[in-house]
């Protein structure tokens, strides 16, 4: 294959105004040629994840959201309401790009045997701005893919099967034998049952509605509790009195659930413990947040005792934690099952013109179990 590196690239880029509004736009830029450890990828798959809305839409209010420029060029703006504006003070008035994960063909390399190993072969990589048409990243950043894999097998690659797998490395980490999963029914949630499933480890899934508990029941989740039923709180201490599990992953943040998952674990612990403490039971119960489902306040009863913890979790500074041969330990294992355990299932593959119409943009940003997007780059030159 040629080496012949692309002048430009179609970013989507997202810019918060200091008069309170986003803009979401496509803007060209030069892509540079690469350096010696470096290539460029076609982006041909790039996902819209949970983790990405944040950044490109910005707590906007959609209800106000408009439409302008023209269909090779559009633009969308909206509204962000007065508190959510305190908080993005460090990227007003700055144009970002999106998109934290993409898979494609690796169309030029830099002169190390590393960069020219890569040429012509597909990639999947983790980097940020991968909603473009062409990335030129360090070849640290790649991961190749199987060669039967699609650009599409191996988009999601990386945030949330590394984030599943993630979670059962810090539960063993740091002492649990079993965990929580909230938001369960989701691509991420599905993962996490699969991994469980297959190595032995106990899971108390908790979702939202009937239908979800039945989707997860057919892969061969066992502990599947309903939020939304009147005997939650009983099903989710029943669960954990079976399982033992004392750490739970909370994708939803706001809310009362993340306390009463600590209230169930209290009550499951007490269970097991001879005699009364003021205290509490001495089983020491975490509860990590990792995402913000609800924006609202997270409250909480403490009537768990004192022996627990509650904090947030991100995928990236627990790789840094790890290092560089347990990360490359898990990404191994992803390549291995990506087609398995990690597969990910889309419900639209859209442009990236087409990503920013209004209907596509109200359906991404629901969160909604089994609407997963997917973003083609390649199909937006022109």
């Amino acid at each position: 294959m040629s080496n012949d590196n692309p002048t430009n690239t179609l970013d989507l880029r997202s810019l918060v105004k200091s008069t309170g509004e986003v803009e979401v736009s496509l803007i060209e830029t030069p892509i540079g040629s690469p350096e010696e450890n470096e290539v460029v990828v076609q982006i041909e798959a790039s996902p819209i994840n949970p983790s990405d809305l944040g950044l490109l839409l910005a707590a906007a209010d959609l209800s106000t959201a408009q439409a302008t420029g023209t269909p090779e060029r559009p633009v969308v703006t909206a509204k962000i309401p007065e508190a959510a504006m305190r908080g993005f003070g460090a990227r007003l008035d700055q144009s970002l790009p999106v998109g934290n994960e993409g898979a494609g063909t690796v169309v030029a390399a830099g002169s190390s045997p590393a960069a020219q190993d890569l040429l012509g072969k597909k990639v999947s990589l983790l980097g940020g701005g991968m909603y473009t048409t062409y990335r030129r990243v360090n070849v640290a950043a790649c991961m190749p893919l199987p060669d039967d894999a699609s650009a599409a097998d191996g988009a999601s690659s990386y945030v949330n099967p590394l984030t599943a797998l993630g979670m059962t490395e810090t539960m063993r980490r740091e002492g649990h034998t079993a965990l929580v999963h909230t938001a369960a029914a989701s691509n991420l949630g599905q993962m996490l049952n699969k991994i469980c499933i297959k190595d032995g480890i106990a899971l108390v899934n908790i979702v939202r509605k009937p239908e979800q508990e039945k989707l997860l029941r057919e892969i061969g989740a066992t502990h599947v509790c309903d939020s939304s039923s009147p005997t939650f709180m009983k099903d989710l201490i029943d669960a954990l009195v079976e399982t033992g599990a004392t750490i739970a992953f909370d994708a939803i943040g706001g809310g009362k659930l993340a306390g009463q998952i600590l209230t169930a674990m209290e009550a499951a612990a007490v269970q097991k413990e001879d005699g009364y403490s003021r205290y509490g039971s001495s089983t020491f119960k975490q509860v990590y947040i990792y995402g913000g489902l609800n924006r609202g306040p997270t409250e909480f009863n403490r009537a768990f005792g004192m022996s627990w913890s509650m904090g947030g979790w991100l995928l990236m500074p627990f790789l840094q934690k790890i290092g560089d041969e347990d990360t490359r330990r898990l990404k191994e294992r992803v390549s291995a099952e990506l087609k398995t355990t990690f597969a990910s299932h889309y419900t639209k593959e859209v442009s990236l013109q087409e990503a920013l119409q209004l209907d596509a943009i109200a359906a991404y940003a629901k969160h909604s179990t089994g609407e997963k997007y997917l973003i083609n780059p390649a199909s937006s030159a022109g």
